[in-house]
This record gives C-alpha cells, sequence and structure tokens, in this order.
C-alpha cells in the first residue's frame, strides 16, 4: 500500500513550487482511508483521530517536493521500477521513503483512543528551496508543537544537529582608472584581501556534534574591458554555521573585519540541534542508534521546537543520477519510528 503510494509519487513530478499534481495524490490516499485532512497550499496534514487539546502534539513531517533530475540518469527518473530490492527513482530516497514512513508511523497510532500526546502527519512542499509556501507557511495553522521528527535519509540514525545556511552577496568597492597608467582602485584586489581574511577567520567556540563554521566564495565578478580598473566586485559567500553562532552573530563577525559592502539573502535558516537529555533522544540511544550533527540543511531550521532529523535511506545517494531506496530500508524505518514513538510521550 505504502510502497505503490510512493510508486504513484515518483512517477509523478513534483519540483519545488510545482507540487500540485502530488499533493492531491497525497489527498486521494487519505480520502480513500476516510482520514479528515487540512491543506494550504502544496502543504498536506492530518492529526490522530482522538486528539486531544490538552495533550502534548508530535509533528511526523517529511516532503514531496523534489529537485530536478540530474544530468546522468541511466534509467527514466520518473518510473518507479524495483529491481533487486532497489525501488528507483527521483524523490525515492530523498524524501518520498521518509514520507510513507512517517504516513505509516501516523496511521499506527491513528486509531487509538488512549494516547499519550497527539500526532500531526504533514506532507509539506519546497523543502528543497527552503521556501516560504512550505512548513514555514503552516506552522501557525496548526496546533501547539512539543516535539518534530522531520523525515530525511540519515539511514535511520538520528542527527541531533544541523548545520544552517546564509548566503552574503558581497560587493567590493574601488575606484575606476586607465590600467596602462598608475590610476584607481582595483575593486579586484579589495575583494582578494577580503577573501583572504574570509579563509583565516577563526571562530572560537567549537560544537559537540557539528564541525566548525564554513565560509565558501562560490562566485565572483568584476570588470567591463581589459583596460579598464574595475571599481566594483562582487562575489558570494556561502555560509554553513554551526549551533554555537546564530547567522546574525557570524555576518556581525564578517562586517567587523572585511572592507566590501555586505548583504545577507536572510537570516532565517540557522543552526538546529535537540538537548542530549531530551527523552526521545534518550531513547534513541536505547535503541542503540548512533546521534551524529548533520552538515545538510532541512525544514528543521524553520520550527521554533524540538525537532530530531531522522529516515530511511541515504543523505548521499540524494540529488544523484539513479536515486533509489531499498524496499528493506522503508520496512526497517516503519519498525524503528513506532518503536521510538511508543509511550514516549509519557515523558514529554
Amino acid at each position: 500500500m505504502y510502497i505503490k503510494l510512493l510508486q504513484s509519487l515518483i512517477s509523478t513530478p513534483s519540483f519545488s513550487r510545482e507540487e500540485q499534481q502530488t499533493a492531491a495524490l497525497i489527498e486521494n490516499f487519505l480520502l480513500e482511508k476516510k482520514i479528515p485532512f487540512s491543506r494550504s497550499g502544496n502543504n498536506i496534514w492530518a492529526q490522530n483521530k482522538y486528539f486531544k487539546k490538552d495533550l502534548p502534539t508530535v509533528l511526523l513531517n517529511s516532503h514531496h517536493d523534489t529537485v530536478k533530475p540530474v544530468q546522468g540518469w541511466t534509467r527514466d527518473p520518473f518510473s518507479p521500477e524495483i529491481v533487486d530490492g532497489k525501488l528507483f527513482g527521483l524523490g525515492s530516497n530523498d524524501a518520498g521513503a521518509s514520507l510513507i514512513s512517517l504516513l505509516a508511523t501516523f496511521l499506527h497510532f491513528y486509531n487509538r483512543k488512549n494516547l499519550n500526546c497527539n500526532f500531526i502527519w504533514a506532507a509539506t512542499a519546497e523543502e528543497e528551496i527552503s521556501g516560504s509556501n512550505g512548513i514555514e507557511s503552516i506552522l501557525t495553522q496548526l496546533p501547539e508543537i512539543n516535539l518534530g521528527i522531520v523525515g530525511e535519509p540519515t539511514q535511520m540514525q538520528p542527527a541531533v544537529a544541523e548545520k544552517g545556511l546564509m548566503v552574503i552577496d558581497a560587493k567590493a568597492k574601488g575606484k575606476a582608472g586607465h590600467a596602462a597608467r598608475n590610476e584607481g582602485i582595483n575593486a579586484i584586489e579589495i575583494a582578494m584581501s577580503d577573501i583572504e581574511k574570509i579563509k583565516n577567520l577563526v571562530f572560537d567556540r567549537p560544537s559537540e556534534w557539528l564541525s566548525a563554521n564554513k565560509l565558501t566564495v562560490t562566485q565572483i565578478k568584476a570588470g567591463t574591458q581589459h583596460n579598464v580598473v574595475p571599481d566594483i566586485c562582487e562575489f558570494v559567500i556561502d555560509v554553513r554555521t554551526n549551533d554555537r553562532y546564530t547567522n546574525k552573530e557570524v555576518f556581525e563577525i564578517l562586517q567587523t573585519n572585511l572592507t566590501s559592502e555586505l548583504t545577507a539573502r536572510s537570516f532565517r535558516l540557522n543552526a538546529s540541534s535537540i538537548s542530549g537529555s531530551h527523552p526521545l533522544v534518550q531513547r534513541c540511544i536505547e535503541m542503540g542508534l548512533k546521534c551524529f550533527g548533520s552538515p545538510t540543511l532541512s525544514d528543521q531550521a524553520l520550527m521554533p521546537f524540538p525537532t530530531l532529523k531522522i529516515g530511511p535511506g541515504d543523505s548521499a545517494r540524494s540529488h544523484t543520477a539513479d536515486e533509489f531506496i531499498f524496499i528493506s530500508e522503508i520496512e526497517d524505518a516503519i519498525e524503528k519510528y513506532i518503536l521510538l514513538l511508543e509511550d514516549l510521550p509519557k515523558l514529554l
């Protein structure tokens, strides 16, 4: 049943901002199961049958949008074939497997009358672009959430922290002049000096789970013609922050140290982490799971409550040609999700 749903999702293109058709598939699945749901844009969510306002609420969330297929596929990315226990197709690993595994987990608890917590399952949009019309757009429409499970491919190991993301546009300003004469102020040289400073910046707050802040200059542009000293040099800094710094703090450090004019595209995608003493983390440890810090960004960054990222599949397969998920990984994930959440709410 769930594998067939995943195959239907794979066969239906659902690039970020274009998830209408997969949203309709999810709607139809819930209608067939006679499960009431809500929809806002291309985000769909449902709550357990005996939802009680006075109980804590756990959000089970994953996304149904995908990136566009890269070159190099040797099979149709929209043909969900199962070969030797592998289900191939775009979005199979990231994050269709997590989506349906969490759905199966939600349905396992759906009809229980005496739960110690509420469950909400949410299939959301625009995760791959951290879009404003994804999970962020529905948080105010949901009841208060006490805990979130974010389904992403982690080999069913718990990511207790993940790095944040900030993109900065930098502009070095000089003065135009003729290249043949000793005049002008070369903006490229100013940019080069700033880029060297970026390479040598030291951040002295170590994270338990995540590596140091990583700043990478990924684009640069300057000059109009060969004989003119450029007065402007623009470059882009990709910033990956750990959970000991906010994006704004790192931005302010850069502003203090660099000459170039800096503009952050957004501060909203901060690093996130959950306390090692949290009952959910402790349950993971009891189950023999290995906690780790994730270098990749997810919707976790947009959730203002404790979250844990965990799901079937391997992050290394995401966004690659011939993406796949093992059927056995889905089966194992459903078992582990249920075990992880069974009676956990008593401790929340």
